[in-house]
């Protein structure tokens, strides 16, 4: 290789890296002054170190064979941060693609103004209500909810973690173990912030949030009214409570409205998988449920499956990584089979994933069966689909399609596509897609189709839950482009 050439490809690194610094401070200023969440082809940019969002642009390049590079992107920010938006969810990527493909001799200023002219001029109008919620439960799930819920409190109007709620601990520093237990994650990583305690006070101070530690026997028990907290969501991600009754004694606490369930819910609960039946969400609902992790990941690629090639029926086999309610060693369990060593075995155990399916997507009633396997691995889960479908297709074909899908479509928040042979499972630690199709792994043959769906079992549906607490609360932002 030349020296001439070695020179190319280093300044046009450099020349990315650095309208990738530039691009920090805009994304920065829209999201905490306008409330502008960006994102490139559906990857979040906010609070993205350079290197995360250059590895953003070189996505698109793989994925959409579309060359979209930091520079172009770093323009369309600057004409944005000129025109006053109002609350938005805004894919630069998409607007700087659509550009090049049809701008139709406009200058960039003109396409922006007419592509976001619904919310143009419109940031005086942005500074809405935030809406208090309370986490009931700090376990794996919670604590991720804490995380996003921090992360996206932007300039203070969406989602408000106002407290936690939990039994007191054994330890003198329990306040101290429950902020470091946020700090530290031995799967997730650390905390993107600072965290601080105030022992006085009884709080958590998360990225300048303060966060009520409140120490309760029951969900009825608490006046969150004390603590200046009212017309609260409680996402309850305690498992304890799976019905009715046991989640409305929630509601028989001062300043709580809505309780949102992080497991399945029994009875006349309304199951939500966001992106599935997230219209059925009405005003007056005050229970809803989030289904489980595996429901998430395989109902939205069932869907779109279905509806594009019709399933006669089917099989589901979750490989799931191990959770809490196992054993570390062989132990007294009342499950089956789950007292056996999670780390050093894998475990067949049930699921009720593949009958959830339905109360989503009532269309794939009695249609799926399901069993799990419980495998040596911390986080991430696969669903292997096994379907029959009714439209013969290839594999080529079926992947071309979700792909679109993942890139396209209303579906593309909770479906994503990879096309590698070389990913494995901890690749997908922190996916905040509900399922991750693995392209490389489809099979097709005779009106039979088997799909491997990737997913991050705690992360992926913490993603989820706080989508469908948002609709809870009202808060709902216009997207750009619409659909593309």
């Amino acid at each position: 290789m030349s020296n001439e050439s070695i020179q190319s490809h280093f300044n046009d690194w450099t020349e990315r890296e650095s309208a990738a610094e530039d691009m920090i401070p805009l994304i920065g200023r829209l999201y905490r002054e306008n409330n502008v969440v960006t994102s490139v082809y559906g990857r979040a940019i906010i609070n993205q170190s350079v290197i995360g969002l250059l590895k953003s642009h070189r996505f698109v390049r793989q994925i959409e064979n579309k060359e979209l590079s930091a520079v172009d992107s770093l323009e369309v920010l600057k004409v944005m941060s000129g025109l006053n938006l109002g609350h938005a969810r805004v894919d630069i990527g998409k607007l700087a693609v659509a550009f090049k493909e049809r701008a139709g001799g406009a200058s960039l200023e003109e396409f922006l103004r007419a592509e976001l002219a619904d919310v143009v001029g419109k940031g005086s109008d942005s500074a809405g209500q935030s809406h208090d919620v309370v986490l009931y439960g700090f376990g794996r799930i919670g604590r991720l909810l804490a995380r996003i819920l921090i992360e996206k409190a932007g300039g203070g109007t969406n989602l408000r973690l106002k407290a936690i709620v939990v039994r007191k601990g054994g330890a003198s520093n329990d306040l101290e173990k429950r902020a470091s237990l946020l700090r530290r994650d031995s799967v997730h990583g650390p905390f993107e912030g600072t965290i601080s305690v105030d022992n006085d006070k009884n709080q958590i101070i998360a990225n300048g949030n303060c966060i009520q530690v409140i120490y309760s026997p029951g969900p009825d028990q608490v006046d969150y009214t004390e603590y200046g907290i009212n017309d609260a969501i409680v996402i309850d991600n305690t498992g304890i409570w799976r019905d009715e009754d046991g989640l409305g004694l929630h509601l028989k606490s001062k300043g709580v409205s809505k309780v949102l369930l992080t497991a399945p819910g029994k009875g006349d609960i309304k199951n939500i998988v966001y992106g599935i039946n997230n219209s059925a969400i009405e005003s007056s609902d005050t229970i809803l449920s989030a289904a489980s992790c595996t429901t998430n990941a395989i109902t939205p690629v069932l869907k779109v499956i279905n509806d594009e090639f019709g399933i006669k029926n089917g099989h589901v086999e979750t490989v799931h990584a191990y959770t809490n309610d196992q054993n570390l060693i062989d132990n007294y369990h009342k499950g089956s089979r789950r007292g056996r060593s999670a780390p050093l075995n894998m475990v067949i155990t049930e699921t009720g994933a593949a009958k959830a399916v339905s109360k989503a997507l009532p269309e794939m009633a009695g249609k799926l069966t399901g069993n799990a396997i419980r495998v040596p691995t911390p986080n991430v889960s696969m669903a292997i689909l096994n379907l029959n479908i009714e439209k013969e297709a290839t594999a080529d074909q079926i992947n071309e399609y979700l792909r679109e899908v993942s890139l396209h479509s209303d579906l593309a928040k909770q479906i994503d596509y990879v096309n590698s042979e070389e990913v494995v499972s901890s690749d997908f630690v922190g996916n905040r897609r509900a399922g991750i199709v693995d392209a490389k792994a489809t099979i097709a043959n005779d009106g039979r189709v088997i799909l491997y769906v990737w997913y991050d079992n705690e992360f992926g549906y913490s993603a989820q839950v706080v989508r469908i607490a948002n609709q809870m609360a009202g808060i709902t932002y216009p997207s750009f482009p619409a659909r593309s």
